[in-house]
């Protein structure tokens, strides 16, 4: 229904062609969005997000199509996901309208973009941190292939915040000042409502702190 659609943000992405190899020419990217608006029958996407960096082409033609699509009323903001910070740099600098997010794996498990810069370039920037993953795939929730320690601490969070595991994990990704969005991948509708329950739970400097102890195993300096 067209008053739906008015309260949705459509977003995709494009730049891969599954399993390999990674295409970011403009040939591709146009082509890869043409088939987007067809297959989602809409006539503009919200968000187009050039999936992964394609390391054989340059930024500035990456960026060029960007930027043409949106003069094409094709799509109206562009963004890109699993870029390293020098990545999202280079092709920042070719922009003309510039990124608006930026989708890197974050998690309680996954601390890299804490590390790396990426938090740190979506706040200088403005830009959105869309985090993929951030309950690990699944892993924090059940436990598996993840640190004792931190399964511990947000346990302890959980009891004490009357939540669960996930939510507490979800709250830390949220807490981060550069305010990241948490994509779930569930397609669930109780777990997606479940997740809501994130929106009441509150973690102190100290418990997000002890959260990052556990996951990296080494005390802060």
């Amino acid at each position: 229904a067209p008053s739906l659609r008015s309260r949705m943000i459509l977003a995709t992405k494009g730049g891969i062609i599954p399993p390999l190899p990674y295409d970011s020419s403009g040939e591709y990217l146009v082509a890869a969005c043409d088939a987007s608006l067809a297959r989602l029958k809409t006539d503009v996407i919200d968000l187009y997000q050039v999936h992964r960096p394609d390391m054989f082409t340059h930024p500035a033609e990456v960026a060029g199509v960007l930027d043409g699509l949106v003069a094409a009323g094709k799509i109206r903001e562009y963004g890109i996901s699993n870029y390293t910070p020098d990545q999202y740099e280079a092709l920042a600098t070719y922009c003309q309208q510039g990124l608006v997010t930026t989708q890197p794996q974050y998690s309680a498990a996954h601390l890299e973009p804490l590390r790396d810069g990426t938090l740190d370039k979506a706040m200088r920037d403005r830009v959105l941190p869309l985090a993929w993953s951030p309950l690990g795939g699944g892993r924090i929730p059940s436990g598996v292939d993840v640190p004792e320690a931190l399964v511990q601490v947000l346990d302890d969070l959980a009891k004490r915040e009357e939540s669960t595991r996930a939510n507490i994990a979800l709250a830390f990704v949220l807490a981060h000042p550069s305010r990241p969005v948490a994509i779930i991948g569930t397609q669930n509708p109780d777990r997606i409502t479940e997740s809501l329950g994130v929106l009441e739970v509150t973690l102190t400097r100290d418990d997000v702190y002890n959260i990052i102890e556990a996951s990296e195993g080494v005390p802060l300096p």
